[in-house]
């Protein structure tokens, strides 16, 4: 499940846009949405849904041959997953991964890594260094990861591991990758000679 916002001016990369512009922010998220469908799509015998935070595009980047399309339930971001999670398990699937559009550095084999992780345990996380995440995969429903959450916080992480071992389930850990929300994000990535300096 890939978590992203409808391309308008003003609504993506809010904090980057403080410094850099809404323009400049816009273009760095455009760059993002398609570096993360890079990522996703060679993924095989893996079913894909984009939801998108306000309407469905069907005209997009995102192949509709490839992606399901969806939009995000209504409500906070934990409540918007604990939506997403609970529909793909009511489906019938046994591992499920969400990611957003905000890691440059997030790859195929990591993708890869994470669905292979829960083979052998419950949960896989991917920290970023932000204090966040940027995958979470979950082999079960677990609504406690979400409920009554605050994600924007630099514990994210680390309360939803700390959830899972007291539920005495097991969590694989993965590389700790960055999130781009800021402008010093920006300049450890090619994004920031491309299009902004």
């Amino acid at each position: 499940m890939i978590f992203i916002k409808n391309i308008e001016l003003g609504k993506a990369k809010t904090r980057l846009a403080k410094t850099v512009g809404d323009v400049k922010a816009l273009e760095v998220y455009k760059a993002l949405l398609k570096k993360t469908m890079e990522a996703v799509k060679p993924l095989e015998n893996t079913d894909k849904i984009v939801y998108y935070s306000n309407h469905v595009d069907l005209n997009d980047q995102w192949s509709n041959e490839v992606f399901e399309k969806a939009v995000q339930y209504n409500g906070s971001l934990g409540e918007r997953m604990i939506h997403a999670f609970k529909k793909g398990f009511e489906e019938g699937y046994e591992k499920i991964c969400i990611i957003g559009s905000d890691c440059w550095d997030l790859e195929t084999d990591r993708l890869k890594e994470a669905f292979d992780a829960m083979d052998v345990d419950d949960f896989v996380i991917g920290p970023a260094n932000d204090g966040g995440y940027y995958i979470l995969g979950m082999s079960y429903y677990f609504e406690r990861l979400f409920a009554g959450k605050e994600f924007s916080t630099d514990t994210v992480c680390e309360e939803a591991v700390n959830e899972i071992l007291n539920a005495q389930k097991t969590v694989k850990k993965l590389e700790i990758l960055s999130d781009i929300d800021t402008e010093e994000d920006l300049k450890n990535t090619p994004l920031w000679k491309d299009l902004i300096a």
